[in-house]
């Protein structure tokens, strides 16, 4: 077991805190995938990791960011950062853009954002920015596929079948087409108004709302899931995950039926798992973004704490 209080000792009293709701948790069986305290705490663990996750966005947008943060073509680029500038610049286009960027690459452990970099930066030849390419979407697709090849990093672990070949059926210029399509004319400003109204004013109806309506090529479950929770982070819309959206679902689901039934693969419906995340939540507090992602990270290692980071 990792020594949470050496690693992230300002998080040590949530630790005790989770800990202690999953233990009452746990009777009469409610919770068989915990049947020892090394489980308990490693679950915990996992909750702590992903709630840290949601406080580094907080912390991003906490200060005035710099320009140059946002620029792709210079070595400070990040974009994280670069998201909250614009959104500090009230340029919710670029940083919708972003987003759907960040999202469709997703980021690698190794190379980082390197692959976004390189296709939002034109390989430093400019930038490809939201008025950019919605003015000529033709010349962005052109691009792509005159430099596919030589781009370089590659797609995050969870994007790995996405491909910026022309000819592939994910290609990114039909994902970027999709995308251009669900947001409209408009933009994204426009778009949102557009989303709350049809969807009512609460934020988990909104996320709802927009998560079965968005049709993008390359874009499932999890892809759509982590674009809105971004959405919800950086501000752009007043929307929350009320569902850790378990239909499609690989990671999360194995963590659920793990916690619940103590089998990954049990024959538990969605529905019924979904309702006892939501009965576990009321006790723990955090929110369905880190119950989805905890409960996926947790159930690859269920006994032994493994930091991820991708």
């Amino acid at each position: 077991m990792v020594e949470v209080t050496k690693v992230w000792p300002s998080r040590e009293v949530e630790r005790l805190r989770i800990i202690n709701e999953l233990n009452a948790a746990k009777a009469p069986r409610a919770l068989k995938g915990l049947p020892d305290q090394a489980s308990v705490e490693t679950l915990a663990l996992q909750f702590i990791a992903s709630l840290r996750r949601e406080d580094y966005y907080r912390h991003v947008q906490a200060k005035p960011i710099s320009a140059y943060r946002s620029n792709p073509n210079h070595p400070a680029f990040d974009a994280e950062r670069a998201v909250a500038f614009h959104m500090q610049q009230a340029n919710i286009d670029e940083a919708g853009w972003l987003i759907f960027l960040m999202t469709h690459f997703a980021r690698r452990p190794d190379t980082g954002w390197l692959r976004l970099q390189d296709v939002y930066g034109r390989r430093g030849a400019g930038i490809w920015d939201w008025p950019t390419v919605t003015a000529d979407p033709a010349a962005f697709y052109e691009w792509i596929a005159v430099n596919w090849d030589g781009i370089r990093g590659a797609f995050g672990n969870h994007r790995k079948y996405e491909s910026l070949r022309p000819t592939a059926n994910r290609s990114m210029s039909r994902a970027v087409a999709d995308y251009l399509q669900w947001i409209g004319p408009e933009g994204h400003k426009a778009f949102f108004v557009s989303s709350v109204r049809a969807a009512g004013n609460n934020p988990q109806t909104i996320f709802d709302y927009m998560y079965h309506r968005m049709k993008i090529i390359s874009f499932g479950r999890l892809a759509k899931f982590d674009y809105l929770s971004l959405i919800g982070r950086y501000g752009l819309a007043p929307i929350a995950a009320g569902s850790a959206y378990l239909d499609g679902a690989t990671g999360p689901g194995r963590g659920a039926r793990l916690l619940f039934d103590g089998n990954p693969i049990s024959n538990s419906a969605n529905h019924v798992l979904q309702q006892k995340l939501n009965d576990l939540d009321v006790r723990l507090k955090v929110g369905m973004e880190v119950m989805e992602d905890a409960l996926c990270n947790w159930q690859k290692s269920p006994q032994r704490f493994i930091h991820y980071k991708g």
